[in-house]
């Protein structure tokens, strides 16, 4: 898979079909692809809690670890892909909440 270089600067919360809901590090264009989604019926809804977070060394980690192991999905994608996330990418999503008083 071709690497992504996706700059990360907000944090919205995705609520998923079955009402459950979960934080994500995003940025406009995949917030973007989040709301198509939404529309499609793919999730429930998306919403932008904060933007232009800081680049903390956690985002920038977080950044790494998305544009390594994941790809910008074009407009005419079929699903909604949520971004597996390993306990220790859990441990860094946490501290930018932390960060940023989302949590």
């Amino acid at each position: 898979m071709a690497k992504s270089h996706e700059k990360l600067d907000l944090i919205e919360e995705i609520k998923r079909n079955d009402g459950t809901k979960y934080f994500e590090i995003s940025n406009m264009v995949q917030n973007g692809r989040a709301e198509l989604a939404a529309q499609r019926g793919f999730i429930k809804s998306v919403r932008i809690l904060q933007l232009n977070i800081p680049r903390s060394s956690s985002v920038i980690e977080y950044e790494k670890y998305v544009n390594e192991h994941f790809k910008m999905p074009s407009e005419s994608f079929d699903h909604f892909e949520e971004w597996e996330k390993t306990d220790e990418i859990m441990a860094t999503i946490n501290q930018i909440l932390r960060e940023n008083h989302i949590a």
